[in-house]
């Protein structure tokens, strides 16, 4: 059983879009929460790690992130096998990991959640060692992460990115995947190969198979050997059609080995960490988060 929650820290990523304004706006709802917070703002994204090894040390119950998806994926590491819930504060673009949790992207609502919520132990994914929270993707979304701008985000927000996107996509080329599991091997030409432990990708509801505690993780290829076939996958599912089925293969387990030629980056939650072939796993509750309280099933 999880222990009440007494003490809480907070670590922003402050350079992230608007992150100066939003912890300053976030500091402000903290009197709400019925313990206290040891609240940091970190501008340079470089000593994050080292100031959250220094709030662990202090032994609080509630670790609360302030970030994207990146973010949290590059510190979740740290809290695995912790005595400890983590909070989650959505300051990103897509905000995935928060949808998936189904925690609301505005700050009030989401600090009401720290208050009011519950712990919910979750899974992990795992490239090889690496822990992270929600999607690993190969295709389209490491080559331009690898390429965008630097502070495009941050100045211009998801207009600039999608159009940042679209000078790649004309960039973009298929390729050959591999997926090794449990002996067997499949081979395909792909346009996108998206390695899930929750639905949201790029914030749009994009793996239906994947959960986040389900204790599987979900490899998702979009089939095809002309890019178009990726611009139907999207707007399909933007727009909630049966057709984003269409062109898609899911392969479900607990590890599965994964290939491409060419060799290719891979995006985990929004940074480029890791390189084919790889190992990807699930980590089965792992963690715990505090996630609004989910109905009671009948």
């Amino acid at each position: 059983m999880t222990r009440p929650i007494r003490s809480a820290a907070l670590v922003v990523n402050a350079r992230s879009r608007s992150g100066q304004a939003q912890f300053e706006e976030v500091c402000g709802l903290l009197d709400r929460l019925p313990f206290p917070v040891d609240a940091h703002a970190v501008e340079d994204p470089d000593q994050l790690d080292d100031v959250l090894a220094g709030v662990l040390a202090k032994d609080p119950d509630l670790v609360i992130l302030g970030g994207g998806d990146g973010t949290i994926s590059g510190l979740v590491d740290q809290l695995v096998g912790k005595d400890l819930v983590l909070g989650v504060l959505p300051f990103g673009t897509a905000n995935s990991f928060a949808r998936s949790l189904g925690i609301p992207l505005d700050l009030p609502g989401a600090v009401d959640v720290l208050a009011t919520g519950a712990p919910r132990r979750i899974d992990l994914g795992m490239i090889d060692d690496d822990y992270y929270a929600n999607c690993a993707a190969m295709g389209l979304s490491p080559q331009i992460a690898q390429t965008v701008p630097h502070g495009l985000k941050r100045y211009f927000g998801r207009a600039g990115y999608l159009a940042w996107a679209a000078v790649q996509f004309a960039r973009f080329r298929p390729f050959t995947l591999i997926v090794e599991d449990e002996g067997k091997r499949y081979e395909m030409k792909v346009v996108e190969v998206r390695i899930s432990n929750g639905p949201y990708h790029g914030g749009t509801e994009l793996v239906d198979a994947a959960e986040i505690d389900s204790g599987q993780i979900v490899v998702q290829a979009v089939k095809g050997h002309v890019k178009r076939r990726l611009v139907r996958n999207w707007a399909a599912s933007i727009l909630r059609l049966d057709a984003r089925h269409d062109d898609v293969v899911d392969f479900t387990g607990k590890r599965l080995r994964i290939e491409t030629r060419p060799p290719l980056p891979i995006s985990i939650d929004g940074e480029v960490l890791a390189r084919t072939p790889v190992t990807a796993r699930i980590a089965a509750g792992v963690i715990e988060v505090m996630a609004p309280i989910q109905p009671a099933q009948t």
